[in-house]
């Protein structure tokens, strides 16, 4: 959608988009179809640079999130109207080579936090507003801005409610409003954060940059266990994190147990929902 589709004050900054950083470069996008999702097929300095230039709200979804296509309609919703999603799972780019004869470039969250982090970092312009799981989260975000330099303001850091299967935060979209950042950063995990990234979307009057980046900031932080370069290089942080979190983990990726069949059976196409047995 071009800028003059919008209503003249939805960027909020005399109808444009408020100034990300110098020198963005003209990117031509590139997509692949995988499950009904059109995932972006460039490299991480291409993605960044469509989010800067666009905004709207980007997505990261894990092996483990394909399952709910089939079986939460609002986070199917959510997700098939991100701006941008990357291909993070690794598990799904293997797949999709073994099963479908394609290839695409994997974009972990990790990777692509932090090449923005620094891009931003290096502009020194763009502020950034923080949706968080908890306030340990927050205060492992604060101390790792002292120890990097990285300016985060504590107005800035929002501790999110739990939130259940349909999203609605009012108290949210007000201090966003008032603050105008032009990045929202969202790591309360997945599900819940790409609802609440497409939720923001569409209800706030100006447009930023929505990033839902689950436990990447964590990494970052401090506030989830450290995943090694090399490990995040050959798609295995899921199994750094199994060793240090089995009794969470193994559920979790026992749901990406469905993800061959899927893209066995369906390939590029959205799966179906599956049908609810109506109990009298």
């Amino acid at each position: 959608m071009s800028v003059g589709c919008f209503p003249s004050n939805y960027f909020g900054f005399g109808g444009h988009r408020p100034p990300l950083q110098k020198n963005v470069r003209i990117v031509t996008p590139r997509y692949q179809q995988i499950l009904g999702i059109s995932f972006f097929d460039g490299d991480v300095e291409e993605a960044i640079e469509v989010m800067l230039e666009r905004g709207g709200f980007l997505v990261a979804p894990s092996g483990t999130c394909f399952a709910r296509l089939r079986e939460d309609e609002s986070y199917r919703r959510a997700i098939l109207a991100a701006d941008l999603a990357i291909a993070d799972s690794g598990f799904m780019v293997l797949l999709w080579r073994l099963l479908q004869r394609k290839k695409i470039r994997r974009i972990s969250g990790l990777k692509y936090l932090q090449q923005f982090l620094a891009k931003l970092k290096s502009e020194q312009k763009a502020e950034i507003f923080w949706v968080l799981p908890s306030k340990r989260a927050r205060q492992k975000l604060l101390d790792w801005s002292r120890r990097e330099t990285f300016t985060v303001k504590i107005d800035n850091c929002y501790v999110a409610p739990q939130y259940g299967l349909q999203i609605e935060d009012r108290h949210l979209i007000a201090l966003i409003e008032k603050r105008r950042p032009a990045h929202v950063v969202i790591a309360v995990g997945s599900g819940a954060q790409e609802k609440l990234g497409y939720y923001l979307r569409e209800n706030l009057s100006y447009r930023p940059a929505i990033h839902c980046i689950g436990a990447a900031l964590g990494f970052i932080t401090g506030d989830q266990i450290r995943i090694p370069d090399w490990a995040d290089r050959f798609y295995l942080g899921w199994l750094v994190r199994l060793f240090s979190q089995p009794r969470i983990f193994i559920p979790r990726l026992s749901r990406a147990l469905e993800l061959p069949w899927l893209i066995w059976r369906y390939g590029g196409k959205l799966p179906p929902l599956k049908r609810k047995l109506n109990v009298e």
